[in-house]
């Protein structure tokens, strides 16, 4: 299963929505297809929740499955039909 962490996206120890934004789009989304993802649910600062919702729309173009939470709790958000 893959991980995103939250945590690689702080900027001066925050999640701020512009380089969160410029982040996003270098990602290589296609690396997720057809794969498992979890975006990991604890982080070191408050996260926002558009954040969660960003990730997740564009995950959901690739990855087979979407959980979010701990790999010892995850909550599956997300499946490909």
């Amino acid at each position: 299963m893959e991980t995103i962490r939250l945590d690689d996206f702080l900027s001066d120890g925050m999640i701020k929505e512009k380089e969160f934004r410029a982040q996003i789009k270098i990602i290589d989304w296609e690396s997720f297809r057809n794969k498992k993802v979890m975006i990991k649910g604890c982080a070191s600062v408050p996260v926002p929740t558009w954040a969660y919702l960003i990730i997740a729309s564009h995950l959901s173009n690739y990855a087979k499955d979407i959980y979010f939470g701990e790999p010892c709790a995850a909550i599956q958000i997300y499946r490909k039909n």
